[in-house]
């Protein structure tokens, strides 16, 4: 992602990454120390999987998950073969969760 937004998307920004992370929980947990200060998250990734950081974020700290901001996670035409079966797996994993933490961040 972070080439990506580099390279396609001509982000000049300062990119900080974290690879430490073997899950989601993880690397939502790991990135919380880089978020304390900042005024506005926004998480991008595929749909189904920012849906999963969000709400991971909404149960571990309510506070940080206040300054999410709406991110443009799909555009019509990306990931078309695929991508009702990654919306599948990524809702299959939110199943259990609290009805406030599925809702995408409009």
């Amino acid at each position: 992602m972070a080439n990506y937004a580099k390279s396609v998307l001509e982000f000049e920004g300062t990119v900080l990454l974290e690879d430490q992370s073997a899950t989601t929980w993880e690397n939502i947990t790991n990135v919380i120390p880089l978020l304390e200060d900042v005024d506005r998250i926004k998480i991008v990734s595929q749909p189904a999987h920012a849906l999963k950081a969000r709400a991971h974020l909404r149960r571990q700290r309510p506070d940080l998950a206040e300054r999410l901001g709406r991110a443009d996670d799909y555009r019509p035409g990306e990931w078309l073969v695929v991508q009702p079966l990654l919306a599948l797996y990524g809702l299959w994993t939110l199943r259990g969760r609290k009805a406030d933490e599925r809702k995408f961040l409009l």
